[in-house]
């Protein structure tokens, strides 16, 4: 049974920073938070304007064939020229936001999509898939001058739920579907696919799927890769689609091969999802500790119990405090169970009984959102991009990085980025810093810690200075055997620490696939490999 698209909002995006235009804080605002940073502007970067960028006409124009896919609007290829990391933001403030895509193009079904393959291929333009363009690593932007002109493939025209099998609780839907969209559609059949990132709002099945995006569960089926049971890719090389399955055991899974692959291998056009029914049972709670040690090892007998919260998620205390769900120096554990069956009043029961055998104090309110604390972080957590995109007008480094290791590292790891991100901003900038941690998911073997920087910058040289800071936080996680990312996908940022992370031999094979898939090399270049 096909869905229906929601109706777009009359709300606009904001072309340089994150989410809704009106969303943004104001001058006063940004002056506010500005103050409580040392070594920032004394007043906020004006808001940029796409008239600002003198961006001239496109370099090429699209057959005749093509034409009414495709425009070269100067405010739509701003939009589409960067993602929506911090050093995206800060370059836009500064009027440096790159190349500027010559051409962007909403296709409506897989043949436009090939048909503008074949083209820019015969043409040399480099082809970058862009579905919310909601990436913070790099990947929607295209840096470079080997190719003579850039197109942005926008996938967000191919947004509906094909068919949705019942019985078997899945969906076929289309890769441009955004996450709202996708809900929406999914509602009347009594089903959700359940995968909140942070991004939802902005952000597409096919962009999830292409970095592997990490969800709204903190345990159990963590990844977008979870929930797939088949994918339709569109190659320069052909079409792959492989085949709707509960399981295989046929040789290495098609689907792994595109599963991560940020569109340097293919466009991912639709998908074949497992669903699940919409929970009816909630609960949740928050837990305070003194001791940020005595809180992970709480967090690892929650991990490596049967209980599988939703929501398992612990604040250190300057996390807490940011977040405002704690003001007394206490790390906060953040739980939550959910169920579409049965009540979770015992299991929630049972975690925090855990907790509290590590020295927790804990306080509920079952059914609800949860006590103030759970409020205050869930709050947080949906206004804490924008708030980042105020600082960095004040001039500040806000920014945000993830990984994941062993239970047996995890401990080292978080000082160690701490210490070293910390003392390498203070010796940047004169002031100090703030390194705060979460962990956002959490394994019987390990977990991901989730960072926070706040610092001075540099005035006109910010994403410089961040760059520096990343470089000795890619040092630390490499030195700890912690990957470059957890669920924010690879793109250009993170190439330097995925290539000393990934073994030789797959790196060839991948190098292979790439040459064999897409052999002029026009698919996001610079993303994965050479």
């Amino acid at each position: 049974m096909a869905g229906t698209i929601t109706q777009p909002t009359s709300r606009t995006r904001s072309w340089w920073g994150w989410g809704w235009a009106d969303a943004h804080p104001d001058d006063a605002e940004c002056a506010a938070m500005g103050a409580l940073l040392p070594g920032t502007l004394a007043r906020p970067l004006p808001v940029p304007r796409v008239r600002d960028l003198g961006i001239g006409g496109p370099t090429v124009e699209p057959p005749q064939s093509l034409a009414h896919l495709v425009t070269s609007d100067p405010g739509d290829r701003a939009a589409h020229a960067m993602g929506k990391a911090y050093r995206d933001v800060v370059r836009a403030l500064r009027g440096r936001p790159g190349r500027i895509p010559d051409l962007v193009a909403r296709p409506t079904d897989d043949r436009g999509v090939a048909d503008l393959l074949e083209w820019a291929g015969d043409r040399r333009i480099a082809v970058v898939p862009y579905g919310g363009g909601s990436s913070v690593t790099g990947g929607v932007e295209y840096r470079g001058d080997a190719h003579r002109a850039v197109l942005s493939l926008d996938l967000t025209a191919l947004g509906r739920v094909l068919e949705v099998d019942t019985e078997g609780r899945a969906a076929r839907i289309q890769a441009g579907t955004l996450g709202p969209s996708l809900e929406d559609q999914l509602r009347p059949h009594g089903l959700t696919l359940r995968h909140f990132p942070q991004s939802f709002e902005f952000s597409t099945l096919g962009g999830w799927l292409a970095t592997r995006a990490g969800g709204h569960y903190a345990t159990g089926r963590t990844h977008i890769d979870d929930f797939v049971q088949s994918l339709r890719v569109v190659t320069p090389a052909g079409t792959s689609s492989s085949w709707r399955l509960p399981a295989s055991g046929a040789g290495p899974s098609p689907d792994r091969l595109f599963l991560g692959s940020e569109g340097a291998l293919g466009v991912i056009t639709e998908a074949w999802v497992r669903l699940q029914e919409r929970p009816l049972h909630k609960a949740s709670a928050a837990v305070s500790f003194t001791r940020f040690a005595d809180a992970l090892r709480a967090v690892r007998a929650i991990a490596q119990s049967d209980l599988s919260p939703a929501n398992c998620r612990l604040l250190d205390a300057g996390e807490a405090a940011l977040s405002g769900a704690a003001h007394d120096g206490s790390a906060v554990l953040v739980l939550g169970f959910e169920s579409a069956d049965e009540p979770v009043a015992a299991r929630l029961g049972r975690a925090l009984d855990l907790a509290r055998s590590h020295g927790g104090t804990a306080g509920t309110n079952e059914g609800s959102g949860g006590d103030a604390a759970v409020g205050a972080w869930r709050s947080a957590f949906l206004r804490m991009p924008y708030l980042r995109d105020g600082l960095a007008r004040m001039g500040a480094v806000a920014e945000t990085f993830e990984t994941a290791a062993t239970w047996d590292r995890i401990p080292g790891l978080i000082d160690a980025v701490r210490t070293e991100v910390g003392a390498a901003a203070l010796k940047a900038t004169g002031h100090p810093a703030t390194v705060n941690c979460r962990l956002t998911h959490v394994y019987p073997d390990g977990a991901a810690p989730y960072f926070t920087v706040l610092a001075a910058g540099r005035a006109g040289d910010e994403d410089a200075l961040w760059d520096d800071l990343k470089a000795v936080a890619v040092e630390v996680l490499h030195r700890h055997r912690a990957t470059i990312t957890h669920h924010h996908a690879v793109g250009r940022d993170h190439r330097p620490g995925y290539d000393r992370q990934r073994p030789e031999p797959f790196a060839l094979a991948l190098r292979a696939v790439k040459g064999a898939l897409d052999p002029l090399g026009i698919l996001n270049p610079g993303v994965l490999v050479d």
